[in-house]
């Protein structure tokens, strides 16, 4: 049987908000530094790994700051949208296999004439698991933006093990360390495979770059 997105979305959105709630985030306020580019009006977009995305957006969910993000058109992509929305995200509907071009050139427009953060899973919707794909490189050089590496590291969390990323999901009352790197910004000019290839480099770089750094 089929479940109507629209019923359990509500639940859904209640229970994150609960969940993300009780875990306790320590960003060092690295943070302040996304918050007070996007205030100055300055485009935004969040690099950050498809399983560590339920800690990332936890954190960011509490800044107040207004976000977009890409999500597939699949079925789970669904639940995902209705959720985040309900959260007050913008979501614009895409992936590598499908509405693609159309959902990353939607999301610069978010980021770059709306003033939204862009927030961008650089190896998903499918992997292969931390390899950063073309949309993230080719939609920050689109809204001009400035393009921050985003991870979460929960001191205690559940592991997907059998999904293709090993998707985590923070423990309630655990800690978690929000690490923000220093942003990138993609040249100007044609993006070549050549250019392509330097640019997701750059970015795989700056995510392993950044660890937990605990107390």
């Amino acid at each position: 049987m089929k479940i109507n997105p629209a019923v359990v979305t509500p639940f859904l959105t209640i229970l994150f908000r609960f969940w993300t709630w009780l875990i306790r985030y320590d960003d060092k306020s690295e943070w302040q530094a996304i918050s007070e580019a996007h205030s100055k009006g300055i485009p935004v977009v969040l690099a950050l790994w498809h399983n560590e995305l339920v800690g990332v957006t936890g954190f960011g969910y509490r800044t107040g700051d207004k976000y977009a993000v890409v999500v597939s058109q699949s079925r789970d992509g669904e639940f995902i949208a209705r959720v985040l929305e309900n959260l007050g995200l913008k979501t614009n509907r895409g992936s590598s296999s499908r509405g693609g071009l159309r959902a990353l050139l939607g999301l610069a427009k978010e980021v770059n004439r709306n003033g939204r953060v862009g927030v961008f899973t650089v190896d998903g919707p499918r992997g292969p698991r931390h390899e950063v794909k073309d949309g993230v490189v080719f939609m920050a050089q689109r809204a001009q933006a400035l393009l921050f590496p985003v991870r979460a590291f929960p001191a205690r969390k559940y592991v997907f093990r059998k999904s293709w990323d090993k998707f985590e999901l923070p423990c309630p009352l655990a800690r978690c360390r929000v690490r923000v790197g220093a942003p990138l910004r993609i040249p100007e000019g044609k993006l070549t495979p050549e250019m392509m290839d330097r640019e997701r480099d750059r970015v795989r770089e700056a995510l392993l770059a950044l660890r937990p750094e605990w107390d």
